[in-house]
């Protein structure tokens, strides 16, 4: 009879324990989401799978096609390639596939790129019904996504002006300080005799004005005067 009696009020005092945590969680916020109408947030070090990084000033994929995370990758699932557009410096990647079925999200391509060009997405609810849908091609789909945006596939090479330099002045301006771009000869000799207004030495002097000194005409020789030859007398 004790028995059963222990046994009636154990039950009554676990049904008193269940009905209070239930009527606890009766009134508090409710925590279900409608998924997919809604999803929670998801954590900053959530691991997707890989994606290029799109450089903000251009549009185009900062990746230049190193290989690094190709070598990087002990699964083997990633291919790269790329070339060198016309005008610019360094290669572009043209080529970036990843097969989603080898990879073990282990980071080590993410950890390798020393440009920070490829990243983790936060895409996690892949689903698919054949294998050939997990082979993506990064590049196509980022370059969708930059078409998406309004931002031009290939970005023009931007060719900088060269500067013309100035032509070189004739000797007789070059030599002579405080000449202008532009004066004849003729114009330069006040020039010239103005600075040679500047004392010099005697002999230097005297040479130096000797050859500024325009050369006097030379006189003009007039013809010489025929006299008359008188004829003689028979």
């Amino acid at each position: 009879m004790k028995r059963a009696f222990k046994e009636i009020i154990s039950g009554f005092y676990s049904l008193v324990i269940g009905m209070r945590i239930t009527i606890g969680q009766f009134f508090k916020r409710t925590v279900t989401v409608q998924y997919p109408y809604a999803t929670l947030p998801i954590p900053a070090r959530f691991r997707g799978h890989i994606e290029l990084v799109r450089d903000p000033e251009t549009g185009q994929p900062k990746c230049y096609a190193c290989k690094l995370c190709e070598r990087a990758c002990p699964s083997d699932c990633i291919l790269v390639d790329g070339a060198k557009l016309e005008g610019a410096k360094k290669k572009s990647v043209t080529v970036y596939k990843l097969d989603f079925t080898k990879c073990s999200l282990c980071g080590s391509c993410v950890e390798a790129c020393r440009d920070a060009a490829i990243r983790y997405s936060r895409d996690y609810n892949l689903a698919g019904f054949s294998k050939e849908e997990y082979i993506m091609d990064l590049f196509a789909k980022l370059q969708a996504e930059a078409q998406a945006a309004g931002v031009p596939p290939e970005a023009p090479a931007t060719v900088r002006p060269v500067k013309s330099e100035p032509a070189a002045l004739p000797q007789t301006q070059a030599l002579v300080p405080g000449a202008r771009q532009g004066q004849t000869q003729q114009e330069l000799r006040p020039t010239v005799l103005a600075q040679t207004q500047t004392p010099l030495p005697g002999a230097r002097q005297s040479q130096v004005q000797q050859e500024l000194r325009p050369a006097a005409p030379a006189p003009r020789s007039e013809p010489p005067k025929m006299e008359p030859v008188k004829a003689a007398a028979p």
